[in-house]
């Protein structure tokens, strides 16, 4: 957590009626105790505990919410306020890496793929398994390692542009950096968490934003791969052919592709 995320902790607390309900333990990412007026009860959320890191690196991180007011939004949901603004205590969740909803959205596909809290101590397999649909998570993820891996693992805000490969900080500034190339006519680049080439395949996408989303990106990902399977009849190919029909290329990814699941089997 930031120093100015938990001075704002802070400040609540101090602001806050003598009455007002509190966090008082952080049991795990969707379990908390809150005391109102000396009485305790259980608050619950929705979504499954990331803990690749362990519990107690969670509990270590969530320290600072320990005193700080807890308010009913509209919805039902639990608010906190963080750097003075009030938030979903499940989307602060979600967005720090810590709880995995059950529906990814943009926020949890980048905790997930950007590897935020909990999601930092996974295997590289790790968002493969939960964002694939028709293709087996290993297969995902090696080919992803050979597309777009950044210090060990695949890195979700990359382009290749004419060979030549950029990685961005966030979504946001990938995005303007494909809206720079598209007002300047190129095509020629791939995008993405499995680097989808944009003058073959942008048809799949609704936009050079959800090109961008992992998810979205994966799937598209599979349906290529399921479509080279249907042509050549075999797996080998279907991957090989992910980047090239052309012999050579696709012996010399494929060399790189099975180096890669070997390292995923040994427990990258």
């Amino acid at each position: 957590m930031t120093n100015r995320f938990a001075a704002a902790l802070v400040l609540a607390l101090v602001c806050a009626s003598s009455h007002a309900a509190v966090i008082e333990t952080v049991i795990s990412p969707n379990s908390f105790v809150v005391e109102e007026g000396g009485q305790r009860s259980m608050l619950a959320l929705t979504g499954t505990p990331v803990y690749a890191c362990g519990l107690q690196r969670f509990v270590e991180w969530a320290q600072p919410l320990i005193g700080q007011r807890v308010e009913p939004a509209k919805s039902g949901a639990a608010t906190v306020v963080v750097d003075g603004a009030t938030e979903s205590l499940q989307s602060l969740l979600v967005r720090s890496g810590w709880l995995q909803p059950a529906v990814l959205g943009d926020e949890a596909q980048a905790a997930l793929t950007e590897r935020r809290g909990g999601w930092a101590c996974a295997s590289a397999q790790a968002p493969f398994d939960v964002m694939h649909t028709s293709v087996d998570a290993k297969i995902l993820a090696g080919i992803a390692l050979n597309e777009s891996a950044y210090n060990g693992r695949a890195w979700p805000w990359t382009l290749n542009v004419a060979g030549r490969g950029f990685y961005f900080r966030t979504r946001e500034d990938a995005y303007k950096a494909v809206r720079f190339l598209l007002a300047g006519g190129r095509c020629d680049f791939d995008v993405g968490l499995m680097q989808v080439n944009w003058c073959y395949h942008r048809q799949r996408f609704a936009s050079p934003w959800d090109a961008l989303a992992p998810a979205t990106n994966v799937h598209v990902a599979e349906d290529i791969l399921n479509e080279n399977y249907r042509k050549t009849n075999s797996a080998v190919k279907a991957v090989a052919y992910y980047h090239s029909a052309n012999p050579q290329p696709g012996r010399e990814y494929l060399a790189r592709f099975i180096r890669h699941l070997s390292q995923i089997d040994r427990g990258l």
